[in-house]
């Protein structure tokens, strides 16, 4: 169900009333791609600062007050979205929204937990430095979105980082944290009504006091580019990708459905084009990102430096067979099958299906449900997929990443 409350406000429920706990989520509406350049960073760094203390709890009460009735809180930031999540047991509901909006309207930024905190972002920027696969991610979202902010890191740079105040930091919130750029979404043992009030009751302080659009700053071009650099490392990290889909292109489903056919498991042509027929790598994954306006695509592999060329030409074969070739209907039903299996199996989680909520409306402003996903999956042909894959794996509009070993 779902309400929008007087002050703008939305609150999203799922009720599963077998179940004896709730996933709770405080969804904002902003992202780095809503940060300007001397905001880099900004969006997560508050999301860290809201734990630190309010006007009545400290750091350690505000996480004491979930974990000593068994209960989780934690939080994370994306590209489009921020989001606080607690899971608890259904009685602690009302305790865990008092927690959840105290940090949201009442966070108070303490000056010596601002300069702790910085040190702990950067740090965290030094262990994203030494993973190999989180370097070339981030150096292929620059590539796919120049001078853009999807192309920026989310955890932002040094500088900024380093400069924020507890003026920038109100001066965001108070921008961006309005009661119109915030969903809360609810899943488990939960009544609609009763939520309502305690949203009411928790949130209705909160007042927009500014205008309810969004800006976002549209991508550039589709680039194609290759990009190559070098690292203390073992593997040669490769990412072949393009531009992919917004969440509401009505080809998403067949992407989804490609990209299962290339790496939904070990089954999948990749893995066993690649991994189990020449035994060039440990995993090989496709993925699929898509943001409110466009998206991502690409093949993720590590591998011996002597083997990218042959592993290169093997990937874009993948590519020229589903252009070429319609796919056979049992391999078609085995995919389907994946695909909604994993769907149905992600169910199964409380915080999923908080997620699910939460996403559907925040993109399609409507619950989207698993029967008509399941539906839109079904009505896929091998015909659907050439088409598609004939539009979609132009070679001439991927790019390429390499992080190297040193020499």
């Amino acid at each position: 169900m779902f309400t929008k409350l007087d002050n703008d406000l939305s609150l999203a429920t799922e009720s599963i009333d077998h179940m004896k706990s709730v996933a709770i989520g405080v969804w904002i509406k902003t992202g780095s791609r809503d940060e300007s350049d001397a905001q880099a960073g900004i969006t997560h760094f508050l999301e860290h600062m809201l734990f630190k203390g309010t006007a009545t709890r400290s750091a350690k009460e505000i996480a004491q007050h979930i974990e000593s009735k068994g209960g989780y809180l934690n939080a994370f930031t994306s590209t489009e979205y921020t989001c606080y999540v607690v899971r608890c047991v259904d009685t602690e509901l009302e305790s865990s929204l008092d927690v959840l909006s105290d940090m949201i309207l009442h966070s108070t930024f303490p000056e010596e937990e601002l300069e702790k905190e910085k040190k702990v972002v950067l740090e965290e920027m030094k262990m994203y430095k030494d993973s190999p696969d989180d370097v070339i991610f981030e150096e292929f979202s620059s590539m796919m979105f120049p001078e853009h902010p999807l192309g920026r890191p989310i955890i932002g740079f040094e500088p900024t980082v380093s400069g924020f105040t507890q003026d920038h930091l109100r001066a965001y919130t108070s921008e961006r944290y309005q009661p119109h750029n915030i969903l809360v979404s609810i899943a488990g043992n939960v009544d609609h009504q009763n939520a309502e009030h305690l949203i009411e009751r928790y949130f209705s302080s909160a007042k927009s006091h500014s205008d309810a659009s969004r800006e976002l700053q549209k991508p550039n071009v589709d680039p194609t580019a290759s990009k190559s650099l070098t690292k203390v490392i073992e593997q040669t990290h490769m990412i072949l990708g393009r531009r992919g889909l917004a969440f509401n292109d009505e080809d998403r489903i067949k992407l989804l459905m490609v990209n299962t056919l290339l790496s939904g498991g070990m089954s999948a042509r990749l893995h066993q084009n690649i991994r189990e027929k020449h035994g060039y790598c440990y995993s090989i994954s496709a993925f699929a990102q898509s943001y409110i306006d466009t998206g991502v695509f690409g093949v993720y592999i590590g591998t011996d430096a002597s083997y990218v060329d042959h592993v290169r030409d093997l990937i874009h074969q993948e590519f020229e067979q589903l252009k070429q070739e319609r796919v056979s209907e049992d391999e078609l039903q085995e995919s389907k099958t994946n695909l909604k299996g994993k769907m149905l199996l992600a169910q199964e989680s409380m915080s999923n299906r908080m997620m699910r909520l939460a996403k559907s409306y925040m993109y399609h402003d409507r619950f989207i449900t698993l029967d008509e996903l399941v539906d839109e999956i079904d009505a896929i042909t091998p015909e659907d997929v050439l088409e598609f894959s004939q539009r979609f794996f132009q070679k001439d509009v991927f790019s390429e990443c390499l992080l190297l070993p040193e020499s």
